[in-house]
């Protein structure tokens, strides 16, 4: 399967939320797609429907294929704490999440184009892999032949994100990833240990 690139508030009507950001196709029509809409009946989901939905729509929220979901859930299973906090933990720490994070590009699927295409450099160095993981203490900034696109430059301008473990140096166009994130300092809606469930059957 490809990376969905199809309409995006219909995925955001599917899960009742705004998971890719300020969407006003979506706050017209805030109920599910389909032909019967808001007046279609829908019947109590089954709990295997429900845990379903919310791996889906962390998959979709961080643009995570489902291979690379389930290694990343196979990683936080064998690690050390809460299985769902450390998954949510390791989408958190992918390079184009802290990209997007740091205000660098508006959306999770751009700030992956910026660094398929080389515009991102990871302690100095060009990383063109958007599940790069990050540790404590890493330096992403932007390229130095980049720092003058204007896409970067009206995505900074008109970020207003401030989270608590990573900071950002405008006059140098890069940022410090100081720590994992805690589970209260992700704010994503996800229900972590729905997706547990369902992995665990």
């Amino acid at each position: 399967m490809a990376r969905y690139t199809g309409p995006k508030s219909k995925i955001a009507r599917k899960f009742g939320e705004a998971i890719f950001g300020d969407d006003k196709a979506f706050e017209k029509k805030n109920y599910p797609p389909g032909q019967h809409g808001n007046a279609r009946r829908r019947g109590k989901k089954s709990e295997y429907s429900v845990q379903l939905m919310e791996k889906q729509k962390a998959k979709y929220t961080y643009g995570i294929l489902e291979k690379q979901f389930r290694n990343l859930f196979s990683k936080a299973n064998r690690s050390k704490g809460v299985t769902g906090e450390v998954l949510l933990q390791l989408c958190e720490s992918r390079l184009d999440n802290v990209v997007y994070r740091m205000g660098v590009s508006p959306t999770r699927s751009g700030a992956r184009q910026l660094v398929s295409h080389r515009h991102i450099t990871v302690n100095g160095e060009l990383v063109n892999i958007p599940s790069y993981s990050l540790k404590a203490g890493d330096v992403v900034g932007v390229r130095e032949k980049s720092k003058s696109l204007q896409s970067i430059q009206d995505s900074l301008a008109a970020n207003s994100s401030v989270y608590e473990w990573m900071t950002w140096n405008s006059e140098k166009m890069e940022g410090t990833f100081v720590s994992v994130p805690e589970r209260l300092q992700i704010p994503e809606n996800i229900k972590e240990q729905l997706i547990v469930e369902l992995y665990s059957k």
